[in-house]
């Protein structure tokens, strides 16, 4: 599949679709697993970190992931197309920003990634759109058992599987929800939710993950500890207390347009606004201008507008994205004046719709 192409379609973890996808952008598992015959990555040198490479790929052939996949040589990739990848979270920063031998395997609908010397050997991922990781759990499980039956894994009777992280040492299993928490952020309560995840060891990290800022409003809640603990004990975790979370984002909602049901409207109008005339914009401003807008789709103060072509802006309007769609490198300012031309584009409402 070519990339370009690729730029083109929804990425899975925007799709917007499943339960309490108003709230729950995307449900996330992923395993690390080490091959038993070579040493971690932090003691492999760039001969090794070939050998890792050609082996994985050798046994991926065999592997079912459900349909069509593309596999990609993340080492031979230029620098935008690395954070292209990035953005649309099918590999981490991570494994763009690394030397040697590395690839990503994934499949045609995204819904699976499989990240080939990272910062363990082989990371897998599942992702689903809204709150649903059941399923992940039984996608990811299924596709674990196939790769250890052709795979010699580093694992040990009394720990579990090993990993380069001592704190994925045991299962290896991270699970993650991406929320977009607006109502919360805009009234302060969101420190309060992450106070409380973080004494019951869940970690609060931004859209892309560990080390990065909140975009849009937009928060992944996962385990920061895996050993101990099942796999089921850990996805049970981040069950039982997103839904406390997601009524909490909902109560925050209704009660700020209870109460100042003028003042909420005009910042979701402003909002759209800005977007729909802006000459320049920067990615940052767009992702918290789009978070508004969502969240006025939403509340209905917003008809004319699908939720999904916003969930696409989120995306599209990214700087990789940008500059995929536009078939140019472009600088900062050039793509701040592109991004205002392609909202614009996107935005100018059909002729006869009610607007903010």
């Amino acid at each position: 599949m070519e990339l370009n192409e690729l730029a083109q379609r929804r990425g899975e973890w925007l799709r917007g679709t499943g339960a309490e996808s108003d709230i729950v952008m995307s449900s996330r598992i992923r395993l690390a697993r080490n091959l038993v015959q070579f040493p971690f990555l932090n003691r492999a040198d760039d001969a090794v970190r070939a050998e890792i490479e050609k082996t994985v790929r050798g046994h991926l052939a065999d592997v079912s992931l459900g349909g069509p996949r593309t596999y990609l040589e993340v080492d031979h990739l230029e620098r935008l197309d690395r954070q292209f990848l990035v953005e649309r979270q099918l590999i981490s920063r991570e494994l763009a920003d690394s030397h040697g031998a590395r690839a990503v395997c994934f499949t045609d609908d995204e819904n699976i990634s499989l990240m080939v010397n990272e910062e363990d050997h082989l990371r897998m991922q599942v992702f689903h759109s809204g709150f649903d990781l059941d399923s992940c759990w039984q996608q990811i499980s299924r596709l674990d058992d196939q790769l250890e039956e052709r795979l010699p894994l580093s694992y040990s009777e009394e720990l579990g599987y090993l990993t380069a992280c001592p704190t994925n040492v045991g299962t290896g299993i991270r699970v993650s929800v991406l929320l977009h928490l607006p109502g919360l952020v805009m009234t302060g309560e969101v420190k309060k939710v992450f106070t409380a995840l973080q004494k019951i060891n869940l970690a609060v990290r931004g859209l892309y993950g560990e080390g990065t800022q909140a975009m849009g409003d937009f928060y992944q809640i996962s385990n920061q500890i895996t050993l101990g603990k099942s796999e089921e004990k850990l996805i049970r975790s981040i069950k039982d207390v997103v839904p406390n979370i997601i009524t909490y984002e909902r109560r925050v909602r209704e009660t700020l347009v209870k109460d100042n049901r003028a003042a909420i409207h005009d910042k979701i109008a402003r909002a759209y606004g800005t977007l729909r005339s802006a000459q320049a914009i920067s990615s940052q401003e767009t992702m918290d201008l789009l978070s508004s807008v969502r969240m006025g789709v939403n509340l209905g103060f917003i008809d004319d507008l699908p939720l999904s072509t916003v969930n696409d802006l989120f995306l599209q309007t990214q700087p990789a994205h940008l500059q995929k769609l536009r078939k140019l490198t472009l600088d900062s300012a050039d793509r701040n004046s592109a991004r205002a031309a392609y909202l614009r584009r996107r935005l100018t409402p059909p002729a006869g719709s009610n607007q903010a």
